[in-house]
């Protein structure tokens, strides 16, 4: 890995790629890989991206997705550092935003402590940005004043004891990294005797293989299994999925059962 080129300045810039569509990244973002050495790129971030790149640019897969965890988050740390020392600008580009469950802050504290300046360019977080292009907005007025963003399971694969505490609030609750754990999920939410409470899960979204399935705490294992909606997806708990208009139907049906 080393290079002889001269006066290298060493220095990374943590991207936030969006949740998915390339058009969904900053001007900010852009600037900043056009002008990368190195791009150290995760699972999910969209290849398209990678053409913004000068063509001498080095591209380093490390992975970092569900059942696919090719590099550890220690020797990310170390390859960012190396190659920032060896050639200069490494944009380390994530999926969604850099701090938002993308471990971020470990990386640009690992590169202060080897005394190399690091900056963060924020990126869309798919658990807004996804709800959202679905037509499910996190809060409402009259229906949601604020919105919890969770992760499915803690680091030992138990549910977070931070989704027991958003299941018993009225917010909309956003599930990250959870579609493994559903049914343990909707049972935290049936003991709070919210069955009805309208729920929905999203695959791959802002992408051309977005999947969605409506339904309601009660029914929304079952709606995935019927779309085989699968990981990368995200689950929404809330009076908001309602106003997606795919709910209506089901609304109509449980009216009638009524």
């Amino acid at each position: 890995m080393i290079n002889n080129t001269q006066d290298i300045t060493p220095r990374i810039t943590l991207v936030g790629a969006g949740p998915g569509d390339a058009d969904l990244i900053t001007i900010k973002g852009i600037k900043a890989l056009q002008t990368a050495d190195v791009i150290l790129y995760d699972a999910l971030v969209n290849d398209e991206l990678l053409d913004l790149a000068p063509a001498h640019s080095i591209k380093v897969y490390v992975g970092k997705r569900s059942g696919d965890q090719t590099h550890s988050q220690a020797s990310i740390n170390q390859l960012m550092v190396d190659y920032a020392f060896n050639y200069g600008h490494v944009v380390r580009l994530k999926g969604g935003d850099p701090f938002v469950f993308g471990r971020g802050f470990e990386e640009i504290e690992f590169a202060a402590q080897h005394n190399i300046q690091a900056q963060v360019v924020p990126g869309i977080s798919s658990s807004i940005g996804v709800p959202e292009l679905q037509q499910i907005p996190v809060t409402h007025r009259g229906l949601s004043e604020s919105f919890w963003v969770v992760t499915g399971t803690t680091a030992n694969g138990k549910i977070s004891s931070d989704l027991i505490d958003a299941s018993k609030s009225k917010a909309t609750v956003v599930v990250l990294m959870g579609i493994h754990k559903l049914a343990e999920i909707t049972e935290v939410f049936k003991a709070e005797g919210k069955s009805s409470l309208p729920a929905a899960v999203i695959q791959s979204g802002t992408t051309v293989n977005e999947k969605i399935a409506i339904g309601t705490v009660d029914t929304i294992v079952a709606a995935v299994a019927e779309k085989q909606i699968s990981s990368p997806a995200l689950i929404v708990f809330g009076e908001v999925v309602s106003l997606h208009p795919e709910f209506k139907t089901i609304k109509a049906l449980y009216d009638t059962v009524a």
